[in-house]
């Protein structure tokens, strides 16, 4: 099964990764912000990641690690 990580602090919540995902579970939390004000993204359902890697080719920061 497939898994992606989202660096905390580099993520700037630009919402790419979001839009690139073929099964829009990238999303853009609202709880909390990084260090730099920014809400991040996340996946809200691991176990229908399809490890595409998709998000990880779209994010300018290089903030998404896709491990499968």
């Amino acid at each position: 099964m497939a898994k992606i990580t989202v660096n905390f602090e580099r993520c700037k919540g630009c919402g790419l990764c979001a839009t690139a995902c073929p099964k829009k579970i990238v999303a853009i939390q609202k709880e909390r912000r990084n260090p730099k004000g920014y809400y991040t993204a996340e996946c809200i359902d691991d176990s229908a990641c399809i490890g595409c890697a998709m998000c990880a080719m779209m994010c300018p920061d290089c903030a998404i690690k896709v491990e499968k």
